[in-house]
C-alpha cells in the first residue's frame, strides 16, 4: 500500500504549453494540426458481452454486441467507460483515421466511476499517436468538444457541448452519488466513453445521457485521474467509504441540541455501520465538523474550489484504501480530532449490492428450491421500473447498510416442480430468515444450515411467516434428476 501511495504523490502530469500571443498567422497554422493529432488519439470500441440470467441463475442471456468510444493515453493505454466493456467476452478497437480493427484486453475497470482502460496486443495501433494528456475539471460556462461514434454511423461525430452543472449525481451505471459534470448537448450511447476536450486536453469521458432529451454527463478529470492513481500497481481497489448513516443539521434546535454554537456547522452522525473503519472510532451523536481542515455545512456540503459546492463525500472518495483521513468531530459539546484509516469500498455496506458486472450470480438448489442473495441485478428482472413493479418485500431492502446479524437477503427466487416440492410451486420472491433453526445472515449459513442437517426434514421458515417443510432424504435423490430435466449442468 505504501508504494501505491508513493507513486501517487511522485505522478506528475505532463501538459503541453501553448504560447499565448502569436500572431494570427500562426494561430491558423497550428490550430488544424492540433485538431488533427485529437481526431488520430479517438477510438471506436466493439464489444461482444454476455450477461448472467438471475431468474436462471446457472445460465447466460446470450452474447450481444454493443459499441462505444474511447481515447489513447500515455503508456500506450485506451481509456473508455466501464458501461461499454461491461460483462465483456471480446473486444475490439479501431482507430479514427483507420479502417482496422484490432484486439484488446480489459485490464482494468471501476464500475463506481464508469472508467475503463483497455491493452491492445498489437503495439503498432498506437504508432504516429500523440497521447492525449488529463486535463483540469472545467468551470461552468465552460465550452467542451464531446468525440465519439455514435450509434448507427461509422464516422467520427464531434459536438460541442457547455458545462452547465457540477454536483454530486448518481451514475446511472454503478448508482454510486459522485462528482459528475452536466452538458448541454446529448450523449448517444455510441459515444459512451468517448473523451470530452477543452484547450486540447481530457477534461472528462462521457457516460449516461442526463435528465433530459438535450443534456447529457460526464467522468470528470479528477475522478479520471483518481482511477489511474490507483491502478498503477496493477490493481484497482476501488472508492473507500467512512461507514457512518448521516443527517443534515439545518434545523436551529437540532443544532442546540447537540451542544452546537452558532459559528459551527456539521452533519449528524445517525448510525455507525457494523465492520466499518469508524467503528469504535465514531458514535451516535457525534457532529462531524471537518474532514481534513475542510469544513463541512449543515447541509452536508463543502466547498470543493472557490465558488463551488457539493457533497462532503467528494472529500472521502479522493482518497484510496489505506489512507487515512483526518475528522475533526463534536462530542457531548467537546471539539476533539479523530483519524481513520479506509479499510472497505462504498459498496461494501449495502445490504442488496447495486448492479453487478463481469461475475456470476450465486445461487444454490436444495430440492428443486433455487435461492440466490437479492441483487439489483436480480430486481431488473422487472424492467426499468422495478422499484414500482418488483415485489416490495424486495424493494424495501434496497438501499439498506448491512447490520451484524445480516449481511446478505436470501431470496427464494423459483421452485423447480417436482414431487418432492409439491404444493410450494408458487412460494417465490420470498425472503428466507431461517433453515432448520438456522438464522440466516449469508449465503455461507443457508449452504450450511442444509448441509449439516441430519433430521427427516428440511425446515424453512420465510419472512412472511410461512413454513416449508422438505423431506431431506428426497430432496437429496431427487436432486440430480432435477438438475437433468431442468439443464442445469451444476
Amino acid at each position: 500500500m505504501q508504494s501505491k501511495q508513493d507513486a501517487r504523490r511522485a505522478r506528475g502530469i505532463v501538459t503541453s504549453a501553448l504560447v499565448i500571443g502569436m500572431t494570427a498567422v500562426l494561430c491558423l497554422i497550428v490550430l488544424p494540426a492540433y485538431a488533427q493529432s485529437i481526431d488520430e488519439a479517438i477510438v471506436k470500441v466493439f464489444a461482444v458481452y454476455n450477461r448472467p440470467d438471475y431468474y436462471n441463475p446457472w445460465q447466460m442471456q446470450g452474447a450481444q454486441l454493443r459499441t462505444g468510444s474511447g481515447c489513447i493515453i500515455a503508456g500506450n493505454r485506451v481509456l473508455t467507460s466501464a458501461t461499454v466493456v461491461a460483462d465483456q467476452i471480446y473486444v475490439q478497437v479501431r482507430r479514427a483515421d483507420q479502417a482496422t480493427t484490432h484486439l484488446a484486453l480489459v485490464r482494468s475497470v471501476a464500475h463506481e466511476s464508469d472508467l475503463a482502460i483497455l491493452e491492445v496486443i498489437d503495439k503498432e495501433f498506437f504508432a504516429g499517436v500523440v497521447p492525449l494528456q488529463i486535463g483540469d475539471l472545467p468551470s461552468l460556462r465552460d465550452r467542451v468538444v464531446v468525440y465519439g461514434f455514435p450509434t448507427g454511423g461509422e464516422e467520427l461525430a464531434i459536438t460541442e457541448a457547455v458545462v452547465s452543472r457540477i454536483e454530486h449525481q448518481f451514475y446511472e451505471h454503478s448508482q454510486e452519488y459522485l462528482l459528475a459534470c452536466q452538458l448541454d448537448a446529448a450523449i448517444d450511447p455510441g459515444s459512451y466513453g468517448g473523451p470530452v476536450i477543452r484547450d486540447g486536453e481530457i477534461v472528462g469521458v462521457a457516460i449516461q445521457a442526463g435528465r433530459g432529451e438535450s443534456i447529457g454527463a460526464m467522468v470528470p478529470a479528477p475522478l479520471i485521474e483518481r482511477f489511474l492513481s490507483d491502478i498503477e500497481d496493477g490493481t484497482y481497489d476501488g472508492m473507500p467509504g467512512i461507514g457512518i448513516v448521516w443527517q443534515r443539521m439545518e434545523n436551529p434546535d437540532l443544532r442546540a441540541r447537540f451542544k452546537m454554537s452558532e459559528e459551527l456547522t456539521g452533519i449528524l452522525i445517525n448510525k455507525v455501520l457494523p465492520g466499518s473503519p469508524a467503528e469504535d472510532l465514531l458514535q451516535p451523536g457525534d457532529v462531524i465538523l471537518a474532514l481534513d481542515d475542510t469544513n463541512i455545512e449543515n447541509d452536508g456540503s463543502i466547498e470543493f474550489r472557490p465558488g463551488g459546492r457539493t457533497s462532503f463525500s467528494h472529500l472521502v472518495q479522493g482518497k484510496f484504501i489505506g489512507d487515512v483521513v483526518q475528522l475533526h468531530i463534536l462530542r457531548d459539546g467537546q471539539p476533539s480530532d479523530v483519524e481513520i484509516q479506509f479499510t472497505k469500498t462504498l459498496a461494501g455496506f449495502l445490504l442488496v449490492p447495486n448492479e453487478q458486472f463481469d461475475v456470476v450470480p450465486r445461487y444454490a438448489i436444495v430440492g428443486g428450491l433455487v435461492f440466490e442473495p437479492l441483487t439489483l441485478n436480480l430486481l431488473q428482472l422487472w424492467g426499468e421500473d422495478w422499484y414500482s413493479t418488483a415485489p416490495r418485500n424486495l424493494v424495501n431492502y434496497y438501499r439498506k447498510e448491512k447490520t451484524e446479524d445480516r449481511s446478505e437477503i436470501i431470496v427464494l427466487v423459483r421452485v423447480l416442480a417436482d414431487e418432492v416440492n409439491t404444493g410450494y410451486h408458487d412460494h417465490v420472491y420470498e425472503v428466507i430468515l431461517e433453515v432448520n433453526g438456522t438464522a440466516i445472515a449469508d449465503m455461507k449459513d443457508l449452504i450450511e444450515a442444509f448441509e449439516s442437517n441430519t433430521d427427516e426434514h428440511h425446515v424453512i421458515v420465510t419472512e412472511s411467516g410461512e413454513t416449508i417443510v422438505l423431506d431431506r432424504v428426497k430432496a437429496e435423490q431427487n436432486g440430480p434428476l432435477i438438475l437433468k430435466t431442468y439443464g442445469i449442468s451444476q
